[in-house]
């Protein structure tokens, strides 16, 4: 069991899932939380990471910070998105073996899964298949981690797990046009346009694919509930199991704004995968599941967007 003195670092604290964690440890009783931000840690630098594992000795990890962003930074910086994640994941993983960590959660990403995969995606889905291209370097990165969690449980014996969560947002996302994903893009986009006055609001394709989309803290809740009860090398989908087109889910952001113009839909952009709903069959056997509905937090994330000017986080979620 985990004592509520326990040591748990958080990797990525200040990022969209890391944020959500430390408020639902806070929230449950924890009060050992070990935090660094990114000046006071680099977790490219594998000196650093070392260091730091030697001097602090965590006994519990949060593996959550990574390069993160949506089809346009994938596809601008396909380098830069596995390079990174890989250095991240190596250094933090390797210091967690070498220094003998009692439970490391990696947290992986839905993009893991082949662009075809049957629907709703099970976890014995993961490499069947080819990935999406717009974001296959991230995901060779994720997939990566994945691997090496595992590895350390098979070679070692050490108590390392992997969660995928679906799409994500909520308070701390990203809202940086440039590197978002599709609920804070289409928040921000859907802001200015009302701002301004637009007359018509254009988003990417031709809104016909379908996405999941699960609010962070209901995410922060399912990944502390698999550090304290669950040890298997498989990894566990975090998911709500409903989806929603993206033409459907811009008239609801649309809505919560109070944007009153037209939605049009730039068909010369990609669409990425058709689909893509996980199945959380597992995680619900073990009691979970979401409380918090799309439209609550909607409106939830675009008073947070409102309170915080607006703000942009760093694609290096650290």
């Amino acid at each position: 069991m985990m004592n509520f003195d326990a040591r748990i670092y958080i990797a990525g604290h200040t990022g969209l899932v890391g944020s959500a964690l430390v408020r639902a440890l806070r929230r449950t009783g924890y009060r050992n939380l070990t935090l660094r931000t990114h000046a006071e840690l680099d977790l490219t630098n594998q000196a650093e990471v070392d260091r730091f594992f030697a001097n602090d000795r965590p006994e519990y990890v949060f593996l959550a910070a990574a390069k993160v962003g949506g089809i346009l930074a994938n596809d601008s910086a396909p380098a830069d998105f596995l390079a990174e994640n890989l250095q991240i994941e190596m250094n933090i993983i390797g210091a967690a073996r070498q220094f003998k960590t009692s439970k490391l959660l990696f947290l992986g990403s839905s993009c893991i899964y082949p662009k075809l995969a049957p629907q709703p995606i099970s976890e014995d889905m993961l490499m069947t298949g080819r990935l999406e291209p717009t974001n296959e370097w991230y995901a060779i990165a994720k997939i990566a981690g994945m691997k090496l969690a595992e590895a350390c449980r098979r070679q070692d014996g050490l108590d390392f797990i992997s969660a995928m969560p679906t799409n994500l947002y909520g308070p701390q996302d990203n809202f940086d046009l440039n590197s978002s994903h599709v609920i804070p893009a289409l928040i921000r986009k859907a802001h200015e346009a009302k701002v301004r006055g637009d007359k018509k609001l254009t988003i990417w394709g031709t809104g016909t694919p379908l996405r999941e989309f699960l609010h962070v803290d209901d995410c922060a809740d399912a990944l502390v509930l698999l550090l304290k009860t669950y040890s298997d090398a498989l990894h566990v989908n975090v998911g709500s199991g409903e989806d929603i087109s993206i033409g459907d889910l811009a008239r609801q952001v649309a809505n919560v704004v109070g944007f009153k113009g037209e939605i049009s839909f730039d068909r010369t952009k990609p669409d990425g995968m058709p689909r893509k709903l996980m199945s959380a069959d597992r995680l619900k056997a073990m009691g979970w599941r979401p409380r918090i509905a799309l439209a609550e937090g909607l409106e939830h994330t675009y008073s947070w967007f409102l309170r915080n000017g607006n703000g942009c986080q760093s694609d290096l979620n650290n």
